[in-house]
């Protein structure tokens, strides 16, 4: 069932609690992870809760490197990416600084832009998306080289060698055993595909991907499963497709899944709180488990919206301009079950400042109000009614 709450002005957490059986029982604690234990009002230990955040995709159009001031793009949104203890995002670029800067439609990042996304506190990323061989194999080679000697950051899809195994990364935070998968369902072009966790959407390859996800999910023994999905399907519609919303329940079910968290629309879509007992129930002395899908939480930054429409704000191109940060916390009880104990959506949207640096604000009244005081009307006016816009996406 899609949400139907009303998104309050400031997002505030809501109060539900989704309750899961985790990936696996819970394994033996070591002495290090005993440490990070608090005690319970039952005077059984249990483990603190884990803070997970998740935008969208990181892209770096001409206008967004042309102004190398990197981290002023964060600057009013990293309290929020930074409290999370796991923050997810897309990478959706090459990461190869020896190869030139380039924008669409053939893009290449250099690592200082990713590390100011690291700075503002991201530090799981997906790297497997239709872009993701822009600069061929050697574009590849260099994004995993640099992803991999990245202390305390974990990013997945990108093999070692041609035709390797599916790419995992098993995440070990606060006594929290998370697996991390990323896939991409498409590709602008197939070569050096064979280096990509890349599964076309077609029935084969789907069901491919479900025993390997299984089999991967069952040797794991995980407390949470986290799957990231570049989706195939068309760009700045907001229609979510069926073919896409059965098979996220069927990795839900069958492949034990907690959070789908889907992108490559470049525009915001509705999350989606799956009842388990529609897809997949395992007895663990508590109550049944949910899941989270996120069908797409369009772009975090980007330069898709160049020219905003002031007086037409609802035009499809303008979309692409404001994103989602999902915040959620996990809990994991002395008895193995695992629950979601809240979440908070934060819609964000890119600001185009008097300098032209695109730069990330929360797309809140009280920035609207402040540039409001500033008498810039033109963005103040707009952004209140893409504010609107955006809270019906959420509440369709």
């Amino acid at each position: 069932m899609i949400f139907t709450r009303r998104i309050s002005l400031i997002f505030a957490a809501l109060s539900l609690t989704f309750c899961l059986s985790s990936c696996g029982t819970t394994k033996a604690l070591s002495d290090s992870d005993k440490i990070s234990q608090k005690s319970g009002e039952s005077g059984k230990a249990e483990i603190q809760p884990l803070t997970l955040v998740f935008a969208g995709d990181i892209m770096a159009h001409k206008p967004n490197y042309a102004n190398r001031d990197f981290t002023r793009i964060w600057r009013d949104v990293k309290h929020l990416i930074s409290s999370g203890d796991l923050s997810f995002a897309n990478v959706e670029a090459p990461v190869a600084n020896s190869i030139d800067w380039n924008t669409y439609p053939q893009f290449n990042m250099h690592s200082e832009y990713v590390e100011a996304a690291i700075d503002a506190g991201f530090n799981v990323f997906s790297l497997a998306n239709n872009h993701t061989n822009d600069q061929y194999l050697e574009g590849i080679k260099e994004t995993k080289k640099y992803f991999d000697a990245r202390k305390g950051i974990w990013a997945c899809g990108l093999k070692e060698k041609s035709g390797g195994e599916l790419t995992y990364k098993i995440i070990e935070k606060k006594g929290w055993k998370v697996l991390f998968v990323a896939i991409t369902e498409l590709l602008n072009r197939n070569d050096y595909a064979s280096y990509i966790d890349y599964y076309p959407s077609t029935e084969k390859k789907r069901a491919q991907l479900v025993e390997e996800l299984k089999d991967l999910q069952e040797k794991s023994k995980c407390d949470l499963f986290v799957i990231s999905i570049h989706c195939d399907e068309p760009e700045y519609v907001l229609k979510i497709t069926e073919s896409h919303r059965n098979f996220y329940k069927k990795l839900i079910k069958e492949c034990k899944a907690d959070i789908i968290w889907a992108n490559h629309p470049h525009i915001v879509k509705p999350f989606e709180e799956t009842e388990a007992s529609s897809y997949y129930t395992k007895s663990l002395g508590q109550k049944e488990r949910k899941a989270f899908i996120m069908y797409a939480n369009g772009n975090t930054i980007s330069a898709q919206r160049t020219n905003p429409q002031f007086t037409a704000p609802e035009t499809a191109r303008d979309y692409t301009g404001d994103g989602l940060i999902l915040k959620m916390k996990a809990e994991k009880k002395s008895d193995g079950s695992v629950i979601f104990s809240g979440y908070e959506p934060h819609l964000i949207t890119t600001y185009i400042t008097p300098s032209w640096q695109f730069v990330i604000k929360e797309l809140s009244d009280d920035f609207i109000s402040t540039l409001d005081r500033a008498e810039i009307v033109n963005w103040a006016k707009y952004l209140t009614e893409r504010k609107k816009i955006m809270e019906k996406v959420l509440n369709p």
